[in-house]
Order: structure tokens, then sequence, then C-alpha cells
């Protein structure tokens, strides 16, 4: 496994917590049924997670450590749901029999490990025949914002740096079908989704949290201490940050690569 380049701090959580199936995996609301089996790697804060639970048989949640599995079973027993398990697992050797779950999704998790082609393997294999494996991921060269604002520039240099420091690949969405390929499918379609801030409220949230992620969170404390980036510098691009959210006409597109692959 790669190192996780955002870490847990509040400004990420902050970020993760708005997650749902709306937003963040409507593409495979189709294959959701009230018989089906679900592993989800990777599961985060477990926001998409619990969505889940609800809607399909059971649910197994995994994450990279007890502390991070903590905050899906923290969601899960505030909704009251019995339906999961949780494990922690390495998403290239997961510890699932052949052929265990109906339904096999990560949001977001591809792109910070280590070897993604063997992560996809993995959950090939614990797919039953004719199952669904899902997977969605951000493109960060994808992302498109207005105004131009220098400092924004240098954010995204600095967490394309960060990002494959750490083994992961930041541009992951454009590779998701390519990656799928060569882990053996040959049933995939590919898809795109976006999200789009471009409301006061919204802009208010998206440009708040990446002013503070940028100053307080795992990537802001590597960049220093690898000396990508100065305490200056992190505050210049938190500023750029709330430059852009007061703009009236800001704007900002975030794409995502989606993958349907059957086993």
């Amino acid at each position: 496994m790669a190192t996780y380049t955002h870490g847990h701090h509040e400004s990420v959580l902050r970020s993760h917590n708005n997650r749902t199936i709306a937003n963040s995996a409507e593409y495979l609301r189709p294959f959701l049924t009230p018989e089906s089996t679900l592993l989800d790697v990777g599961a985060g804060p477990g926001t998409i997670t619990v969505e889940f639970a609800e809607q399909v048989a059971h649910v197994t949640a995994t994450e990279i450590g007890e502390a991070e599995l903590a905050l899906a079973q923290r969601a899960a027993a505030d909704r009251g749901l019995t339906n999961l398990d949780f494990a922690v697992e390495d998403a290239h050797a997961l510890s699932f029999a052949d052929d265990a779950f109906d339904i096999v999704h990560a949001h977001q998790v591809l792109q910070h490990v280590a070897d993604p082609v063997q992560a996809l393997r993995e959950m090939r294999r614990v797919a039953k025949p004719g199952g669904v494996v899902a997977a969605r991921d951000a493109d960060y060269a994808g992302f498109i914002w207005f105004p131009v604002i220098p400092a924004l520039d240098e954010w995204l240099a600095l967490y394309h740096a960060a990002a494959r420091a750490n083994g992961g690949e930041p541009d992951a969405g454009r590779r998701l079908l390519s990656w799928a390929r060569a882990a053996g499918f040959e049933d995939v379609t590919a898809t795109v989704s976006t999200w789009c801030y471009a409301t006061e409220e919204e802009r208010a949230w998206w440009g708040g949290m990446w002013a503070d992620r940028i100053l307080e969170s795992a990537l802001a404390r590597q960049a220093v201490d690898t000396g990508l980036a100065t305490r200056a510098d992190l505050k210049r691009m938190s500023t750029g940050w709330r430059q852009w959210a007061d703009a009236e006409d800001g704007w900002y597109l975030v794409p995502h690569g989606e993958i349907i692959a059957r086993a």
C-alpha cells in the first residue's frame, strides 16, 4: 500500500463525509439489489458504505488500519445498521475467498495504492462470476477552475508531486479502463461524472475546505518535511483558495473516471 496522501485531519473528513451514493456512486446504483452482498474496499468514513447497507443484503467494509476502520464502524452504529462487518485489509492481497461477493466497490482508492492493477485483480478474484467490480477515482490534471489564480496552479503542482512521491497516481480517473484491462477484465464499461462548485455556498465549502487542508492536513506536513514547499508557500496557496471562494463568478470542476467491470 502506498502512503495515504490526505491523512484524516478534520479538513479532509469534512470533504469525505459529504460523499453519498448520489454524488459519488450513482453509476453503481442500478446494480444494487436487496439480495446483493457487497465488499467496500477502502470505506473511509463510511458515508457511502452505510447507504449501500441500506440497499443491499450485506456489506463488508475494509480499511488499512483499525483507526481508519473505526470511522466507518461509527457511521454504521449511528444509523443502527447490523448488516455490516469490518476488516483491516491490504487491497493488494485481500483475505477473502474467491467468488465471495456480488459487488466489489472502491471509491477514490486506486489513486492511492502502490499497484492499482494488482488491486483490481484482487477485486476481480473475490467477485462472483458475473458479478460487478466498480471503481471511481478523481483525475487531478482534469481539474478546471475560474477565475485564474496562480496559487491554485501551485497547489495542483504540489499535490501531483506529493501524491506521486507517496507511490500514488493522482490522475487515476483516466487510467481506470486501462488498469482494468491489464487486470484481466474483458467486459468493462467506462464512464465519467463530475462535481461542480459554482454557488456561493458551494464555493465557501470547497474553497474553505482546501484552504484549511493545505495548511493542516498530512499533505501539508509532508510538503514541508520533504522540502516540496515552505509554510509560506502553503499560506499563499491557502490564500489563493480563499480568493477563489470569494469570487462571485467562481467555478470549479472535478472530473471522475468510473468503471463497471464484469468478473
